[in-house]
């Protein structure tokens, strides 16, 4: 185990890189001048080229890309364009609302995704396995910029129930976290119905019911085990979208976050706060399939890693 966890660990330094040059690439490509916009529409060449200079923009891309990932290994992310703050300071202050909205809304989904995919395999074809994998289409088809506006519209506007925008209290978590975990939650419930189903249909399932065993036991104690395993690998890669890919949701509800950082930094061209953000977010993937990879050996002891 211990020697694994090294491996992809050392593993992580090039896998970095890869993903520095291709935003870094990236970036460089999206249309519009940052340094126009950081000097002002009214501003003059000589202006703009001062402030280019400045950004350090008038370099060779390949100057600017070795001193970037230079840094970056340093922990030094460089100074935002837009704020002339640095960036860790901006993404510091951004990162506790995503990951607090990501918990509660992978919480929830979590919780109702896997009841209503067991519930439906185990009454497969029946009432509630139609019932739950409606709700479960249902989730995933509708948009979440819509449902968002409908819960706000409903539970906002029309029953002053709840607030709209800002992250001050509890209250302000529940339309955002329901409307980024409705599609997790749906799939959650079709991939958890997959798996219980096929180990339902497993020979040491029909053992454990043949030597009289209650259906509940043989659920609990035969199947959800056995059935976590790919359950488990769908939750790591959906919590690592929840965590990186809330920019939609963060923007209909003005979430202060770092999918809205990221929307505010592309609009503006901050090439150092979307370079950090998308390297965080790929760091965040890696990391969470380890973990994932991890998990795998407590949830079936006959794993091995080599």
């Amino acid at each position: 185990m211990t020697s694994y966890f090294l491996k992809r660990m050392l593993g992580l330094l090039p896998t970095l890189l890869i993903v520095a040059l291709l935003v870094f690439l990236f970036v460089h490509l999206l249309p519009g001048d940052p340094a126009r916009l950081a000097a002002g529409p009214d501003a003059d060449q000589q202006t703009v080229a001062l402030v280019r200079q400045d950004l350090g923009l008038d370099r060779p891309l390949t100057e600017q890309f070795i001193s970037f990932f230079t840094r970056m290994l340093h922990g030094d992310f460089g100074t935002s364009m837009r704020s002339r703050r640095p960036v860790a300071t901006e993404i510091a202050e951004r990162f506790m609302p995503t990951l607090l909205l990501t918990l509660a809304s992978m919480g929830w989904a979590v919780v109702l995704g896997m009841s209503i995919g067991v519930v439906s395999a185990v009454f497969r074809n029946e009432w509630p396995d139609r019932l739950g994998m409606t709700i479960a289409v249902s989730g995933i088809s509708f948009p979440a910029f819509a449902l968002g506006m409908l819960l706000m519209q409903v539970f906002s506007v029309q029953l002053g129930w709840l607030p709209t925008v800002g992250a001050d209290g509890w209250k302000h978590y529940i339309l955002p976290s329901l409307t980024l975990g409705a599609a997790v939650a749906a799939v959650m419930a079709r991939f958890t119905r997959a798996s219980f189903v096929e180990v339902m249909q497993e020979d040491f399932v029909r053992t454990a019911r043949a030597k009289g065993l209650k259906e509940r036991t043989v659920i609990a104690k035969h199947c959800l085990r056995n059935a976590l395993i790919p359950v488990v690998t769908m939750m790591g890669l959906q919590f690592g979208f929840l965590l990186g890919g809330s920019i939609v949701v963060e923007v209909v509800f003005n979430w202060p976050g770092l999918g809205r950082l990221l929307v505010d930094a592309v609009s503006t061209r901050d090439y150092p706060v979307i370079q950090t953000l998308v390297l965080l977010f790929s760091l965040e993937f890696i990391l969470i399939n380890l973990v994932v990879d991890v998990l795998y050996g407590f949830i079936n002891p006959t794993i091995r890693y080599q």
